[in-house]
């Protein structure tokens, strides 16, 4: 009978994303035990068929801008479908736009690793909605150079409460920050803004400008940087005012993306918007800064947890298609080239918590603090550079299956190049490294040293090469992408080494660090076991 089907794979739900990630679950063994219970439970979510639909809707149904009502008001509002509410308000209740920030956690000391593994499972449904929480949570890092702003913002903000309606900030239950930017004749170049930003008493200016990108537009206020006299100063400018009026944003239209569909990013004009200034007068991007390197952190934890979820559709897939007679996953090409992405999914990860582990030792202990301040742009840059190529082989494997809408994998391979692209393209990342090492060498002293130590005996040579790539770089400008990624490699089979991933780490150093020049997956030999990378990292469902 036509109707019949026959050899095509189960969905891929009804799981634990938690339970099944070894890795995941390696680098949270030191979590309380409260945690891993609500890990659990997460991992238990994100892979029900409910919560698979509600990452479907709110991508098909994207959001859309009405500028006036039906009696020719401006409004300027953006309406999302429910599933994208939905999303926001589950990850609002976890915390993942304030847990790090909050008072009285068990967690203390671990913070930024605790929500990395929340943000990683989360991120493994749905990362367009994760846009405004990855903001909010990074925003309060830049108030903080505020502290009256501060003080009356980060209580709100942390309440846990996902308030959607369209009140003054102080008549929420919870609230959302997000930031503007770049503008239409800069981009990435900020110290090109003209937005103006005139001073009108007690520390409150008006601002008069645009900005070319914008996310998350209805979040209840933004930092923004503006030109105040004494140069790009960096704003907190509410959305609505106290008494329930518009505070200058006039939205122009919303970007229609490659990917991130679920997030809405405008173009907005500002008229007189008022904000409070942040930090000292001048100082917009070092201000600024503090709030975008949060924001690379989650980038790098997003796109690890994209490439996860997409490999683990190709891995699904390949253990029950059968194909001439036998199940894909039988095959040995097919094993190599799972086996050599699994591999890159497994650094990436362990890379990225590597990053969230400095960030919360870095108070305490000067070689994570160089390591937070040094390899942000590493980590963020490798990571989310391979998430592309990788999906687009994931989606290989299941073939025609995997280029259609109705299963994850398109969506997936839309999305991932919004993180090598957002708080800083590939040159961006590799120039910051190179500011690094021209200002503070000593930075990547105590980075190789750490290196060094973990890489041990299977890795000598490594930093010997590294120190090398620094020394072109510090005369060639255009070599600091072989620096950046080399950096890259070395830290995250250090990392694996360190976590004693054994046979996993042996293939990774050989394959990446002492391997040929590579250019598609599938390039392991007969000596790795790639069976046993496959169900190590991946295994099967009993």
């Amino acid at each position: 009978m036509t109707d019949d089907v026959t050899n095509q794979p189960p969905p891929l739900a009804g799981g634990n994303a938690w339970r099944g990630d070894p890795l995941l679950i390696q680098l949270a063994e030191r979590f309380s035990d409260p945690v891993r219970r609500d890990l659990d439970g997460l991992g238990r979510f994100v892979l029900t068929p409910e919560a698979q639909e509600l990452a479907r809707l709110a991508n098909v149904e994207t959001p859309k801008l009405k500028t006036h009502d039906r009696q020719g008001r401006r409004i300027d509002l953006v309406e999302f479908h429910p599933a994208y509410h939905a999303l926001m308000r589950r990850s609002v209740a976890n915390g993942l736009h304030s847990s790090v920030w909050e008072n009285g956690d068990t967690e203390i000391g671990r913070r930024h690793q605790v929500r990395a593994a929340r943000f990683y499972l989360t991120a493994e449904l749905e990362t367009g909605h994760l846009c405004p929480i990855t903001m909010t949570s990074a925003s309060l890092a830049a108030l903080m150079a505020n502290p009256k702003l501060f003080r009356e913002w980060a209580p709100r903000v942390t309440t846990r409460k996902y308030d959607q309606s369209q009140k003054p900030p102080v008549e929420k239950t919870g609230l959302t920050l997000g930031m503007g930017m770049t503008e239409k004749q800069g981009g990435t170049d900020v110290r090109a803004n003209v937005t103006r930003a005139e001073r009108v008493g007690s520390g409150f200016y008006r601002l008069t400008g645009h900005k070319w990108f914008m996310s998350a537009p209805m979040s209840d206020a933004f930092l923004v940087l503006g030109q105040a006299p004494e140069g790009l100063s960096c704003f907190l400018v509410p959305r609505i005012l106290g008494d329930g009026s518009s505070n200058g944003f006039r939205f122009q239209r919303l970007k229609d993306k490659l990917g991130n569909r679920s997030n809405a990013s405008s173009e907005v004009e500002f008229v007189n918007a008022i904000g409070e200034m942040i930090g000292e007068p001048g100082a917009g991007v070092k201000t600024i800064m503090d709030m975008v390197t949060l924001t690379r952190l989650d980038c790098a934890i997003a796109s690890s947890a994209i490439m996860r979820a997409g490999l683990a559709e190709a891995v699904h897939h390949a253990r029950h298609r059968q194909v001439f007679g036998t199940n894909l996953i039988e095959q040995p090409l097919m094993q190599r080239v799972l086996a050599d992405m699994a591999l890159d999914v497994a650094a990436a990860t362990a890379l990225s918590f590597r990053l969230a582990r400095s960030f919360d030792e870095a108070a305490s202990d000067r070689g994570e603090a160089a390591f937070a301040r040094a390899m942000t742009p590493v980590v963020k840059y490798w990571v989310c550079k391979i998430a592309p190529p990788l999906l687009y082989e994931a989606m290989e494997c299941l073939g025609g299956n995997g280029y259609v809408e109705e299963g994850p994998l398109a969506r997936y391979y839309r999305e991932a190049p919004v993180n090598a692209i957002w708080e800083g393209s590939g040159n961006v990342m590799a120039l910051d490294v190179l500011r690094v090492l021209g200002r503070a060498p000593g930075l990547f002293e105590d980075v190789l040293a750490g290196i060094d130590r973990d890489l041990g005996a299977g890795g000598r040579g490594t930093v010997g090469v590294l120190k090398a790539a620094m020394q072109v770089a510090a005369t060639d400008e255009g070599s600091a992408r072989l620096l950046t990624e080399q950096l890259a490699l070395s830290a995250a089979a250090a990392e694996l080494r360190r976590l004693g991933a054994g046979r996993i780490a042996d293939a990774f150093v050989e394959t990446r660090l002492a391997g040929q020049w590579r250019n598609t997956y599938g390039m392991l030999d007969s000596r790795h076991d790639a069976r046993m990378i496959i169900d190590t990292l991946y295994p099967p469902v009993t």
